[in-house]
């Protein structure tokens, strides 16, 4: 059947769409309002120590700066056991970092699907934690013995005034270190939330809710949430903030590239942004010789080795459009499709080596093509590219980054992406029917290094 003009239309608008950076959130105080407290916020930062020295430098200035009260929170998934440094260091310069931060204010971690990456039992991630000051708030049970890793919500003074903090973790049972799934118990985190929120915040002065269930998970706790409180989500690795009545629901970025700030006044609103950390600014004294030392001392010459050179430094958004796009090349195929969070961080600009392109690529695969009729297309492109400004409704969560060549006059295009994305089409893709097949000879890492990077 042949596609109409104005299917075609929005499909070419799709494709072109420019992708910004997301605005404010939340409404703005009301005339002589007082900030009462600042929570600086960050999510999924996957041992990205090419920015963990300056995010670090960057949360010193804000509080510095400040003469109100703060609170530091991390909303899981510190680590990361694609970082062969993190791995053979077991973290030290992940765990320099945290113990840094109680030292500047009052720091909370809600547990996510990655902080059992270098050490797979939670309870010993936990004690750690806790060793070093950090407060740490979950819902996830032992199903070994049924007891809770950490407690479902703490309370904290903070400045005049207490914050009470409720902490989430994402149901998606295969996201987390295989070894550890059958000692994992972890509800449904709209259920949970329905059962378990009013209580938890009962009483409460200042509300926190912190959920690494990602948007999905996220968008049933949010008509629960009294208003006033503040929402911070993770695991999609997204950036932006919406507003609902006077709360504030924020998503804070991914590998170090950005924190979010939310200030809160005492007629109830809370105004929140976002700050880009700068790979290029000066590292915290604290951690700078560690971080060099680690680096120095973990990094194979194979890892060193220059795979190629970016013509360009990119955010993390281009860089997986522009990975979509050479896995189209590589398999030819009209359109190219790669899982949001098989991406780490964008691609630098100048030489790239292994090491800091497997930040960039994080897993390799194989590639899978099928062949569908081209106004089906449309469709898929309006899910993926969810870095761009969209209604909360139109998330769902997991999302593909896509790239489409010229399709004028086809009846059918061929698209690609990878296995894991095919495997769990109806997450990325919406749909169940695809038929794919193996490119062979070809890998998700090969394609997307010899498109992007330049000898």
């Amino acid at each position: 059947m042949p596609t109409s003009s104005l299917h075609r239309r929005r499909l070419f608008q799709l494709m072109a769409v420019a992708v910004v950076a997301p605005g404010l959130g939340a409404s703005a105080p009301s005339a002589g309002a007082q900030a009462i407290s600042r929570v600086l916020a960050m999510s999924d930062l996957h041992s990205a120590y090419e920015r963990t020295g300056q995010l670090l430098a960057a949360l010193e200035a804000e509080i510095a700066g400040s003469d109100v009260p703060h609170l530091i929170a991390i909303d899981g998934d510190i680590f990361e056991h694609g970082n062969v440094v993190s791995v053979r260091s077991g973290g030290a310069i992940d765990w320099a970092f945290l113990g840094e931060l109680p030292k500047l204010a009052p720091t909370v971690v809600n547990l996510g699907n990655h902080d059992n990456d270098l050490t797979p039992d939670l309870h010993e991630v936990v004690a750690r934690m806790r060793s070093l000051g950090v407060l740490v708030v979950s819902n996830i049970v032992d199903a070994r013995t049924g007891q809770p890793y950490a407690e479902a919500a703490v309370t904290v003074p903070l400045g005049r005034r207490s914050l009470r903090i409720v902490g989430a973790g994402t149901d998606s049972l295969n996201t987390y270190p295989k070894v550890s799934r059958d000692w994992l118990s972890i509800p449904e985190p709209g259920d949970w939330a329905q059962a378990n929120l009013a209580r938890l915040l009962d009483g409460a002065d200042l509300m926190l809710v912190m959920s690494h269930a990602g948007v999905a998970g996220d968008r049933d706790i949010l008509p629960l949430l009294p208003d006033g409180a503040l929402m911070i989500g993770g695991h999609n690795h997204l950036l932006f903030q919406h507003e609902q009545g006077r709360s504030a629901y924020a998503h804070t970025g991914s590998w170090s590239n950005a924190y979010t700030t939310a200030t809160l006044f005492d007629d109830g609103r809370i105004t929140v942004g976002s700050t880009a950390v700068d790979r290029e600014a000066a590292p915290s004294a604290r951690i700078a010789d560690l971080i060099a030392t680690t680096l120095a001392t973990h990094l194979t010459d194979e890892e060193r080795a220059v795979l190629g050179v970016s013509p360009r430094a990119m955010s993390l958004g281009e860089t997986g459009r522009a990975v979509a796009a050479a896995l189209a090349r590589a398999a030819d195929a009209e359109a190219g499709f790669i899982g949001h969070t098989t991406l780490g961080t964008g691609l630098p600009a100048g030489p790239v080596t292994r090491y800091e392109f497997d930040a960039v690529v994080r897993f390799d695969g194989k590639l899978m093509v099928a062949e569908v009729p081209l106004e089906r297309l449309a469709g898929f492109m309006a899910r993926a590219n969810q870095d761009r400004p969209m209604p909360l409704a139109e998330r769902n969560g997991d999302f593909v980054y896509g790239a489409v060549s010229d399709v004028a006059g086809r009846a059918t295009i061929r698209l690609v992406t990878t296995d894991w994305c095919a495997l769990n089409q109806a997450e990325y893709f919406g749909v169940s029917d695809l038929v794919f097949s193996e490119v062979p000879q070809v890998r998700v890492k090969a394609a997307a290094a010899e498109g992007l990077l330049t000898a």
